[in-house]
């Protein structure tokens, strides 16, 4: 993909109401906020992936090993604008308390804060886990102009694995998707992290029935016991 993303994400049969705004995008170039736009257009049809894609996944896989280290999925995303990295996120629901706190998300968050705008148009998402539905809402949102992920999901994918959240033509945003990034990589962290930790589970188990069996063959006397 050119690096230059191309922020004016309107089709061209789009009807903007009076209640639209101009926001500018990341890239300093205004752009309408399609906010009861009329869309019949189909979503554009996905880049192709570039060496400045796998740049990015890779620090997307780095932001997955934070969440590796704290003892959480170890997904991670990295949000972009031209070559310019604006933020990171890493998955965190169970030390966050918080359902919604996944690699995404972290780094909408942290980059809406950043820019001080709630929309995000012209920036790029990378991220080592396909999004899930909650996500991709998240995503069309910010008005993200294309989405890059590595691994896919089977059991929540909303880029096409589980179901396709962006392919809706009655959207009034549109993101291009990208699948497949680094996805042998991405996919072994995964599948790395959830044998260790089942293979720590097997063995907390073999040590409980082993102190069990202990406890058996050597019944400490109760010492309540009335004599």
């Amino acid at each position: 993909m050119n690096p230059g993303v191309d922020p004016a994400v309107l089709p061209s049969a789009v009807s903007i109401s009076s209640e639209d705004s101009i926001i500018p995008s990341c890239s300093g170039v205004s752009v309408a906020n399609e906010t009861n736009a009329i869309v019949d257009t189909p979503a554009p049809e996905p880049a192709p992936i570039t060496e400045r894609d796998r740049r990015f996944m890779a620090l997307a896989q780095a932001a997955a090993e934070e969440a590796r280290a704290v003892g959480e999925v170890p997904v991670g995303a990295v949000l972009v604008c031209g070559d310019e990295v604006i933020a990171k996120g890493f998955n965190h629901p169970i030390g966050g308390h918080d359902p919604s706190a996944h690699a995404e998300m972290a780094a909408l968050r942290a980059a809406a804060q950043k820019l001080e705008n709630y929309r995000l148009p012209g920036c790029e998402l990378y991220v080592t886990l396909e999004p899930c539905l909650m996500c991709a809402g998240a995503i069309m949102h910010a008005r993200i102009a294309r989405v890059v992920f590595g691994a896919r999901d089977p059991k929540t994918g909303a880029c096409g694995s589980v179901v396709d959240a962006f392919a809706n033509p009655q959207l009034n945003h549109h993101t291009t998707v990208t699948g497949g990034v680094l996805e042998e990589e991405c996919g072994a962290a995964l599948r790395s992290f959830f044998a260790d930790r089942r293979r720590a589970a097997r063995e907390a188990r073999a040590a409980a029935a082993l102190n069990n069996a202990s406890d058996a063959a050597d019944p400490r006397p109760d010492t309540n016991q009335t004599l």
